[in-house]
């Protein structure tokens, strides 16, 4: 029987891809939990981690790759993995709350591939290629036009402190990035293990908000939707997409977050997409399909 070739950069491009549309459920998801379970961001974000991070270190354990987490350089690795988690998914329902959905992942998914190239550019001490910085300014002129003019909710002082909170996700998450990219041997069980550890990390802040949940069936739901699907799933199809990736094209694959939110606005909630929009979602396609996916490549 015939052996066919195996597309590495193609597999890891479609994974990330994967990883930024189940991501762009979990906006709605997260928002719907907030409402049914009358709970603060922080809460939310933390059971987020700790169904996530149950189920993937479950997974972890169940396929006998817990081995990799021995050895110092794994457990450094661990921690830094699991504050990184905690302060994004903190950091990112702070800003929900303080300013709209729409101009917190406009923020937040934004400066990430900005983030990303700038930390590549000083570890390698080079400028990235054009086709990087094509990719780039090509998926900002996309998300600009998807997302139209978000409207912050609140006073002056609101607004700041929400955009300001989306700066830190976003930093958060191109740090997580960087650090990730980096080859170890058992990433992707240092990433599902780490869910939970971020998980752990915030239950402390998470409980002085007051962590009770109305146990009805919306509210299980939702909650295990949201740790199973847009981040035990999708955290792991980004690990393995990064195998073999660069990470400003694994950046670029979060574009696709607000993309799917749009989509899910416009079939959910009777909103409309403008030619503009339209426009949007093409650009941000074509960026992820533009930036080089083999980390040798560029």
């Amino acid at each position: 029987m015939l052996a066919l070739p195996i597309d590495h950069a193609r597999t890891s491009t479609l994974l990330l891809a994967l990883a930024g549309v189940l991501w762009g459920t979990g906006g709605l998801a997260g928002d719907l939990l907030q409402d049914a379970g009358r709970l603060d961001p922080v809460p939310v974000a933390t059971y987020r981690l700790l169904v996530g991070g149950l189920l993937a270190t479950a997974v972890t354990v169940a396929l006998g790759q817990v081995r990799h987490l021995r050895g110092p350089r794994a457990r450094r690795r661990l921690l830094v993995t699991g504050l990184l988690l905690a302060e994004f998914q903190a950091a990112y329902q702070i800003a929900v709350e303080r300013v709209s959905v729409s101009l917190a992942t406009l923020v937040t998914i934004g400066c990430v591939p900005v983030f990303v190239a700038a930390g590549t550019a000083w570890r390698e001490r080079r400028l990235p290629a054009p086709r990087t910085l094509t990719a780039i300014g090509t998926s900002l002129v996309g998300l600009a036009l998807l997302s139209g003019s978000p409207v912050a909710n609140g006073d002056g002082w609101q607004t700041v402190s929400g955009v300001g909170a989306a700066l830190l996700a976003g930093a958060g998450f191109a740090t997580l990035t960087l650090v990730t990219a980096r080859p170890i041997a058992g990433q992707a069980a240092i990433t599902s293990v780490g869910l939970l550890v971020g998980g752990v990390m915030l239950t402390p802040f998470a409980l002085g908000y007051g962590m009770g949940l109305p146990v009805t069936a919306e509210v299980l739901v939702l909650t295990g939707y949201l740790g199973v699907v847009p981040t035990a799933v999708a955290y792991g199809a980004y690990v393995l997409g990064l195998r073999h990736a660069t990470a400003t094209a694994a950046a670029l694959a979060t574009m696709l977050e607000p993309l799917t939110a749009t989509l899910l606005a416009v079939a959910f909630h009777g909103e409309t997409l403008t030619a503009a929009g339209f426009a949007g979602a093409a650009l941000i396609g074509g960026a992820v399909a533009l930036a080089p996916a083999d980390g040798k490549t560029g």
